[in-house]
């Protein structure tokens, strides 16, 4: 990926209204999101880099430094991303900047790849951005510095929107098929659903628990829906269980009934077609154990109320308490959430199971 031609501009202003505090530094797997992107442009040869805030502080001079970054302050506080980008476009002296959010966690800079293979041998562009599902990306594109002055004449006159500017100036929209990559984690329901990501990339095989405050809530149901889906999608899907009952798998009769009869501590079952392996225990095993056992499978999902693991999305049909942990990353519910319901959690329709497809993958950590 060539980028020694472009500056990189590395928008961080810190206002995070919709998180209720300052979203650079909160942690992730043992560092800051702004660090974490830091570290990924650490390793990328720009001309120059910057690291473009609306207020400059300790810390965030220390980091700069750290990485070799450049630390730009917005002239004009309180005028959003606009104000970086144009504070940083004036400041490059290449003839492009790439401009970035802090704010995606799973961003990779190869996945601008086709950006910089349709600016080779453009003039005259002023803009090119990423687009993903139709959607643009402002803070994931390409910027002539001659923009600078756009954007200035646009926040005198009130205008922050970066999509107005960009309308009425050359551009050109670059499709990038990977979606998640551009992930915005804007609220605290949208860290629910990183941390939940980042629990399954350190997994060989990813695991996502299905669960609910009480029985009779729909666990299987909605697992028996959401497979056929994930199948489609050419997933190979495993299942794991909970049984607070207890269970007795053998027909009386068969051998292996027979041979647990007799006293054995484990039976196994082989057959041209599959196994089984029924094991006495002194104590319950656990979920996610069982769920390593699985042979062939892109993906687990682990049926429990309280076994399970991260990420987990929570069922509720109206019967007890909507169920909100340190491992629930979305919750499906049937009907009106009670007052005082769950607000800090993404919520969706429990009949809603091409949204629960979209959000397990989302969790599998991979771009489908």
């Amino acid at each position: 990926m060539d980028t020694l031609h472009l500056s990189l501009l590395l928008i961080a202003g810190g206002k995070s209204s919709r998180m209720g505090q300052d979203k650079r530094w909160l942690e992730y797997d043992g560092a800051s999101m702004l660090e974490w992107q830091l570290r990924k442009a650490q390793r990328q040869a720009f001309a120059r880099k910057y690291l473009c805030v609306e207020k400059a502080t300790e810390e965030l001079l220390a980091l700069a430094k750290q990485y070799e970054f450049e630390l730009l302050v917005d002239e004009q506080s309180g005028l959003g991303p606009m104000e970086g980008l144009r504070r940083g476009l004036s400041a490059m002296p290449t003839q492009y900047g790439l401009a970035l959010s802090c704010d995606m966690p799973f961003f990779v800079f190869s996945a601008l790849e086709p950006l910089l293979v349709e600016l080779t041998g453009q003039t005259g562009l002023m803009a090119m951005l990423a687009e993903t599902n139709g959607r643009r990306q402002p803070l994931a594109a390409i910027y002539h510095r001659d923009l600078a002055q756009d954007f200035a004449t646009a926040l005198a006159a009130g205008e922050r929107k970066l999509g107005k500017v960009i309308d009425r100036v050359p551009h050109r929209l670059v499709a990038v098929p990977r979606v998640n990559c551009f992930f915005n984690a804007n609220t605290p329901a949208d860290m629910r659903l990183v941390r939940g990501r980042l629990a399954n990339s350190w997994r060989e095989v990813p695991l996502v628990t299905v669960s609910a405050p009480v029985s009779n809530t729909g666990k299987t149901t909605f697992i028996e829906r959401l497979i056929p889906r994930l199948r489609a999608a050419g997933i190979r899907v495993g299942v794991v269980k909970g049984d607070c009952h207890g269970y007795q798998m053998d027909v009386e009769g068969k051998d292996s009934w027979r041979f647990s009869k007799a006293g054995a501590d484990a039976v196994a079952v082989v057959s041209p077609t599959g196994y089984f392996i029924q094991q006495q225990t002194g104590k319950r095993a656990s979920l996610v154990s069982m769920a390593s056992r699985l042979e062939n499978v892109d993906l687990v999902l682990i049926e429990s109320r309280n076994h399970g693991t991260m990420p987990e999305l929570s069922l509720w049909r109206g019967l007890g308490s909507p169920c909100l942990r340190e491992d629930t990353a979305a919750l499906f519910a049937g009907g009106s959430l009670p007052d005082g319901g769950p607000v800090q959690v993404h919520c969706y329709d429990i009949e809603d199971i091409a949204q629960a497809e979209k959000l397990v993958k989302f969790l599998m950590g991979k771009d489908f």
